[in-house]
This record gives C-alpha cells, structure tokens and sequence, in this order.
C-alpha cells in the first residue's frame, strides 16, 4: 500500500520523545533553562554536571548528524538501485549508524537527568530511546544486525511471484504489456505492485487466492533472520535499560508505556463501533458478490475479497459495496487526470501547489532533480513510497513508483506533506528534527489530503463546476473515504500489536503465524481464504514488519488527520458538513500549520496539539462527525443483518 509511508529520518533512527508521566505544559520552563555556560556555571548545585551534560550533547548531535547524512545517501543509494553493492554500502552505513547511537546513548547514561534543565533532559530522554532497532555493545552485533535488516529489506523489495497460468484475461488487467515485459513476467514471475493490482481489479476469487497466496511465499524465507533480529535488538534494549524493544518503542510518547497503550485502547474504542458498521455492510455486499460458498453471510471475511493485498484499505471494491439509491460521484479522478494529461510530474507539481497555496515556500529545485518520482527502467528499486531529508536542511525527496490514478494523486499530497514538515523544523537542534510523535509525521500529508474535495477538484481545474456532486452524493463520497480511512484502522493497531507481543517475548516464532491471525480476526474480522501452511511468515508479507517501521504512527495519524481537519476547518470558519471543507488558499491557516510543523519535537506533543488544535488530547470525535451521515446510513442498511464475527 502506498499511502502509508515511511519517513526516512536522517540517520534512519526513528528518533522519538520519552518525558515524564504527566505531559502538563510548563508556562515558564523555558526561561527556567540556563541560556550560557557562565549562567550554569553560577547554579548553586549540580553546575559542573550540568555543564559538562551540555558539553557530551553538543558532542553527541554533531556526530550523530555528520553520520547521519553519510547513512542517509548510503540508504537512498540502496532504495533507488537494489544491487549486492549498493546493499553491502548501505548495510555498512546501518552498521556504523547504530554503532554510534548506542554507543552515545551508553555514554549518556553517566548523567542524572533529573538534575539538568528541562530541555537538555528532553535530549538525553530521545537519544536513549531513539533507536528503532538497538544492537547490544557486543563485538559484531551492530555489524550483524544491519546485514539482517538489509537483507530483509532486499528480498521484501525483490520478491516476485510467478502465475500458475498467465492468462490474456488475468494479465489485460495490467495495462498493455510490452513483448519484453511479458517475458519478465514469464521468467521472474509478478512484482508486488503487478499482483497488487490483479487483486485490485480482479473479481474471480479462485484468481484472488492464488494471487493472495502468491505473495505470501516470499515472505517465510523471512523468519529465521527475522526471530534473530528480535533476539538481537532486544539484548540492544535491554543494555539500554528497558525490559524489550516495545517497551523502548512505547516509551516515545511522553507518557509511560502502559498509559500509551490505554491510549490506543481509547482511541480505537471511540471508532470502533463505525468500523463494526463497516464491515457488517461490506460483507452483506460480498455475499451478494460472490455467494455463500465463496463469502458466508455471517462471521469473518475472506481477506482476499477486500481489494488489497493485506485488506488493510478497502477502495478498490467501491464497485461492489457502491450505496444504493443514492446520488452518484459523477466523475471517476482516476480517468479525469488521465483526459486532462497529467503524469507523474504534473501530480507531482499539483501536490505542491496545494501547498504553497496555504502560504509554504516552494520545494528547492534540487527536490526534482534528485527525487525518484517513477520507476526507473533496468533497476530494482523500492516502490514503497517515502519521503527523504538526506541533509536535514533542503536535500528534501520523495521515492515513488508514481502512476496515474486518483491512489497514488492523495498519496503524492501524503509524502510531501513529509518534506514540507522536514523544512518547517530545519532549524531545530538535531534532536528536534522530527514529528511531535511519529503520528504527527505521518498525519500532515493526510491531513492536508482530506482538502481533495469536489470544491477543490474544481479549483484545480480537474471537474467542471457542473460535475461537482450534490448533497444527495455525500453517501457515496463518504464511503470511499471510509473504505480506505476506517478499514485501516484495526489493521494499523494488528500489525503493533502482533509485533510487541513478539518483541516482549510473549510470541515465540513457531507461533508467529498463529498469533497473527488470530489478531486479524479479534481486530478486523478477516481470515485466510484457506488454512495457512505451517512455515507461513504472513506478517512478514507487510512492507514495514521486515523494515522495523513502527506502526503505531500510522494508527494515530488517522485519527489525528480528522482531528488537524476539524480544527483547521473551524479556523477557516467553515460552516457546512465537515467532510465538504477544504483549506486551499487559506494563508491564516497556513501560518498556524507552518507555525505546528516548525517546532518539530523540541516541546512534548501535547503542547504542539494544542497550540493548534486548542486540546492536549488525541480524539476521535472528529471521525465520528466526519462520517455521521454514512454511519446513519450505515445502520439503516444493516437493520436486518447479523453484525459482528
């Protein structure tokens, strides 16, 4: 899935913020803070302590930048063109990468924080649990441990699956083939977009499961290097002071790990009952689809139905579960870019349009000189598309195998919202050169995408003031964001939750499986389209369990894109249904969003939050409000079904 990307951070060092319990704002902690040396000097307890923290800090972020920018080429290098050298430069670069993180968070562990100032805590606080994927101080483990992930990397990214048979009806849905990438296919097998796209498109289910399962063998040649990593980077989290690497990951939300996963549980409990709603409709319509044979009535729902390749976005059957007795969208944006002749580019520049439009500064023209914007010809590379700072200053990119369809026109808003986060915080000290949380990161781009409305498709020129869908067609409207906004929502608190219950040591790797599809059935209602093999490694099949992408941002970030819309909607003073807002050409609310994105993580989220939203809370309401009339219909559809699994 494209949408959901990865923010390569400079040192490709997920650095997240742990504080204390309670994030309360403090009014004064700033002027608190000693400014020089000579004020700390003059500090009646702890000065020469403080000063030599100071001191270690300034140390520790230059050498973590000056490495970061030598691992960040080295890994875009290795992104762009997969080969055995590129991985061994970038597997070198990782090696040295977590060598010094560790190293300096060790190091680190000489200071008491509680006696340095409230700013220079906050850095010790990141550096100590800012490493994604730790190795112990052990001889050769950092080395180790890099080779696995590179490794990992490159056979997710190679994976290929050939077709029992490569029929004309099956591959027609791929576009019109050139002879020589007929014989690719022929000799290699499918990429995981060209399968993507046959389970898109495709509505023959014995099809579907082939092309289900297909993808599925790449992934158990996984396992063992998988489970030896876990082994690894929890020995890295255990010298580092935590108990494994969840608890080292839950630690970067300036809250204590038990009360951020009873943040997830809240959450989600303010959405779920939509969700539920969801499903109880969409499986109603794939029995109608398919019969009871292929799809039951009742219970879980055959993952293989849903349009994607891991069910985790649901838009590609709108065919199927389209309301009925509704107004129409009358138009298709996938075929209207298509007529007004835009291609990757042009989406490309129409991204970033939207964006100055609230008042940013344009890209650098570096960003389109070195950006990977289509798939290049000749070269393995990694489709999934990312948003790059290689220099923490203007060296921003995005790496996409780009098309021309209305997916990947909301995920080109998605990844530059990355970069122009990246430059609003360039100014930030090192440390501070991320998100407020991971979540933030990867709300902004989706955030900003909830403005491609009808009114702004107008706007852009891309429908006539005659095609923008009435009242009558909200509906419809709301339901294809809510295949691809709701859907996703049990399946982003799945993948985290499968994957602590493996770093805590709770799931051992015979069990892997198992307790993977037992969360895809008590969180989504899905099952395997047939019972799995023994050595099956489906979770491995997901992009970022292989590439130690946390995903519990993602998670957050849909429900925090609702609550970023909501809030900038009311500063916009906009009146009407909340699903019908954009913020396009609003300057008043572009500075209010640039003024968010530049301080970067260098105050705890929740005064971030509020400072634009008015609420130190994550909340779900803003969902809830968003979808109220789909949800109203929802129910009425749903009056004389058997909801629930």
């Amino acid at each position: 899935m494209k949408r959901l990307s990865l923010t390569t951070s400079a040192i490709a060092l997920s650095f997240v913020v742990a504080a204390c319990t309670a994030p309360e704002k403090s009014e004064d902690a700033a002027t608190a803070m000693p400014e020089t040396l000579a004020e700390i000097t003059e500090a009646p307890d702890h000065s020469e302590e403080i000063a030599a923290a100071y001191a270690f800090m300034e140390r520790a972020e230059a050498e973590l930048a000056a490495q970061s920018h030598i691992a960040a080429q080295a890994y875009w290098n290795q992104a762009t063109n997969i080969t055995p050298e590129t991985n061994a430069a970038a597997a070198e670069a990782g090696a040295a990468s977590t060598k010094l993180a560790v190293s300096l968070a060790n190091e680190s562990k000489q200071f008491d924080v509680s006696v340095l100032p409230t700013e220079l805590a906050r850095k010790f606080n990141m550096l100590r649990t800012g490493i994604t994927i730790p190795a112990p101080s052990t001889a050769g483990a950092a080395e180790e441990l890099s080779q696995i992930t590179t490794r990992l990397d490159a056979t997710y990214s190679t994976g290929r699956y050939k077709l029992k048979e490569n029929t004309d009806s099956v591959l027609r849905l791929l576009g019109d083939l050139s002879e020589a990438e007929r014989d690719d296919i022929v000799e290699k097998g499918l990429t995981l977009d060209q399968l993507s796209t046959l389970i898109e498109n495709n509505r023959d289910p014995e099809v579907l499961k082939e092309v289900w399962e297909g993808w599925r063998t790449i992934s158990p040649p996984m396992k063992g290097d998988y489970a030896r990593m876990v082994d690894i980077a929890n020995e890295g989290a255990n010298e580092l002071g935590f108990e494994s690497l969840d608890q080292m990951w839950l630690s970067g939300y300036d809250m204590p790990p038990a009360d951020m996963e009873a943040e997830v549980e809240r959450l989600w409990s303010q959405v779920e009952p939509l969700y539920e709603e969801l499903h109880c409709y969409t499986r109603a319509k794939l029995n109608d689809e398919y019969g009871d044979d292929v799809q039951p009535r009742t219970g879980p729902i055959r993952a293989d139905l849903l349009g994607n390749m891991w069910a985790q976005q649901w838009s590609s059957i709108y065919d199927i579960v389209e309301p009925e007795n509704t107004g129409e969208i009358p138009y298709d944006l996938t075929k209207r870019l298509n007529e007004r002749g835009y291609d990757a580019i042009k989406m490309v520049e129409t991204g970033e349009a939207f964006f100055t439009s609230l008042g940013l500064d344009p890209l650098p023209e570096t960003f389109w000189e070195r950006s990977m914007i289509v798939r290049p010809e000749g070269k393995e590379v990694v489709c999934h598309a990312s948003a790059w700072n290689l220099d923490d200053e203007e060296d921003v990119r995005i790496k996409m195998c780009t098309e021309v369809n209305s997916e990947d026109f909301y995920t080109v808003h998605h990844e530059l919202g990355h970069n122009f986060y990246q430059r609003a915080y360039k100014h930030q000290d090192y440390l501070y050169k991320t998100g407020a949380h991971d979540g933030f990161h990867e709300a902004i781009g989706d955030f900003v995408a909830l403005s491609i409305t009808p009114e702004y498709l107008e706007q852009i020129g891309l429908i006539s003031e005659d095609e923008k869908p009435g009242a009558d067609a909200d509906t419809a409207l709301l339901m294809q964001t809510a295949l691809d906004k709701i859907a996703f929502l049990p399946f982003a608190i799945t993948v985290d939750g499968w994957r602590w219950g493996v770093l805590s040591g709770e799931t051992a790797p015979d069990a892997y499986n198992t307790a993977w599809w037992d969360l895809r059935l008590k969180n989504q209602g899905l099952v395997p389209p047939a019972p799995r093999p023994a050595d099956a490694f489906d979770p491995g099949a997901k992009y970022h369990i292989p590439g130690n992408t946390p995903y519990l941002r993602y998670f957050l970030s849909f429900v925090m894109q609702f609550q970023f819309h909501k809030a900038a909607c009311d500063q916009a003073g906009w009146e009407g249904p909340l699903h019908r807002c954009s913020i396009y050409d609003n300057k008043e609310v572009g500075e209010r969003f640039n003024a968010m994105m530049e301080a970067g993580a260098s105050q705890p989220w929740p005064d971030t939050l509020e400072e634009f939203t008015g609420t130190r809370e994550m909340d779900g309401s803003a969902i809830i409000e968003y979808f109220d009339p789909l949800m109203l219909y929802l129910k009425d559809e749903n009056a004389t079904e058997s909801c629930g699994w």
